[in-house]
C-alpha cells in the first residue's frame, strides 16, 4: 500500500474571472518547470482539497487545481446561473490558456472523470493523458441507481434520512423533489435538503462508511453547494446527450489512459468503468478488488499513484 506524496503548500493561488459572473479559485503547485497535469475534482460542487497536491510527485509534476463554478473558494458559491458541463469544459480553456499550458495530463475522479472526459472529447489534442477514477458518466440510469432505486437497498438506514426532506408524495422522483427544495426560499427546508443530500453521498462514499467524511459532507457550506450543484445537473441530464461520453470515445483513443475503479462502488458502479474500457482499447483498467468510491481508500490511492508515476515521462 502507497501513501500519499507529502504534503506541500501552493506556489500561487489566484481568481480567474470567466464569462458568466463567475470567479474560480485556481491553484498551482509542484515544479513550475514541470510536466503539466489538471486535478478536476468530483461532485460537480465538491471543490478541492490541499490533499489532491498530494496526488503528484511535486518534483516531476506542475500541479494546476481549481474549484469549479460555485465549487469551495469560486463565487458565487453554490450558483447555479450559467453553471453547465459546457461552461467548465471552456473553463478549461480559459485557465489552460492563461497559464501558457499547450497540452496537459488530466486527471479526474467521480464527476471530475465526467469533466475529463467531456474536455478530452472536445479538445483532444490538448490532452497528453487521462488518469480516470470512479466513472461516471452521468447517464440517467447511473442518477437513477444512486437517488432513486438500486443503492438503497445496501444502505437503508442511510436512505431513510436521504427521503426525509422530501414529502412522501414526491418521493417518485427524488431529484426533481431536491430540485425544487434546493432552489426554493425556504432557507431552513433548503439547508435541511442539502444536509441530508450530501449526507447520502458521503456515507456511501468508502467500503466502510467513516463517521469523520459523513461529517464533512454534513458541514453546511460544502452540503449547499455539493447538492445545489449536483442537483442542478442531474435535473438538466448534465447537458449530455444519453451516452454521449461513450459514443464519442472514438474522439480520444489516440490518448493513454488510465481507469481505475473500485469493485464495490456504490455510487458508480464498476459497470461504468467496464464499459468505458470496451470504448477505449488503448486504456488500462484497473478494479480494485477491496474498495468503494472513496480515492483515498488504499487500494484505489496504490493504483492512482502509480498511474501518475507512470505518467510522468510517459506519455
Amino acid at each position: 500500500m502507497r501513501e500519499l506524496y507529502p504534503a506541500i503548500e501552493a506556489n500561487q493561488t489566484f481568481f480567474l474571472p470567466v464569462p458568466g459572473g463567475h470567479t474560480l479559485y485556481c491553484e498551482e503547485a509542484g515544479n513550475p518547470k514541470g510536466k503539466p497535469v489538471l486535478f478536476l475534482h468530483g461532485g460537480p460542487g465538491g471543490g478541492i482539497s490541499a490533499r489532491h497536491r498530494q496526488l503528484f510527485d511535486p518534483q516531476h509534476y506542475r500541479i494546476i487545481l481549481f474549484d469549479q463554478r460555485g465549487a469551495g473558494k469560486s463565487t458565487p458559491h453554490a450558483g447555479l446561473e450559467n453553471n453547465t458541463t459546457w461552461d467548465l469544459v471552456s473553463d478549461i480553456e480559459v485557465l489552460r490558456e492563461k497559464l501558457g499550458i499547450e497540452s496537459w495530463v488530466v486527471f479526474g475522479g467521480s464527476w471530475g472523470s465526467t469533466l475529463a472526459l467531456a474536455y478530452a472529447e472536445t479538445h483532444p489534442h490538448r490532452v497528453t493523458g487521462l488518469i480516470l477514477r470512479g466513472i461516471f458518466m452521468c447517464r440517467p440510469e447511473e442518477i437513477e441507481w444512486f437517488y432513486q432505486r438500486g443503492a438503497h437497498w445496501v444502505f437503508p438506514e442511510r436512505w431513510e434520512l436521504f427521503e426525509k426532506p422530501i414529502a412522501p408524495e414526491k418521493r417518485s422522483d427524488m431529484v426533481r423533489a431536491y430540485y425544487d427544495v434546493l432552489t426554493g426560499n425556504n432557507e431552513s427546508k433548503k439547508l435541511e435538503a442539502a444536509v441530508a443530500w450530501s449526507g447520502w453521498e458521503g456515507a456511501s462514499l468508502k467500503l466502510i462508511p467513516e463517521p469523520d467524511v459523513i461529517d464533512k459532507f454534513e458541514e453546511a457550506h460544502h452540503a449547499l453547494a455539493m447538492a445545489r450543484i449536483e442537483c442542478h445537473y442531474f435535473v438538466h441530464d448534465s447537458w449530455l446527450k444519453a451516452n454521449q461520453l461513450l459514443e464519442d470515445a472514438h474522439r480520444i483513443q489516440h490518448i493513454p489512459t488510465e481507469i481505475i475503479h473500485g469493485r464495490y462502488d456504490l455510487i458508480c458502479p464498476v459497470r461504468n468503468a467496464w464499459e468505458l474500457a470496451q470504448a477505449l482499447p488503448q486504456a488500462k483498467l484497473t478494479i480494485v478488488p477491496d474498495a468503494a468510491h472513496a480515492f483515498d481508500e488504499p487500494g484505489i490511492l496504490t493504483a492512482l499513484l502509480n498511474a501518475t508515476d507512470r505518467f510522468m515521462d510517459n506519455p
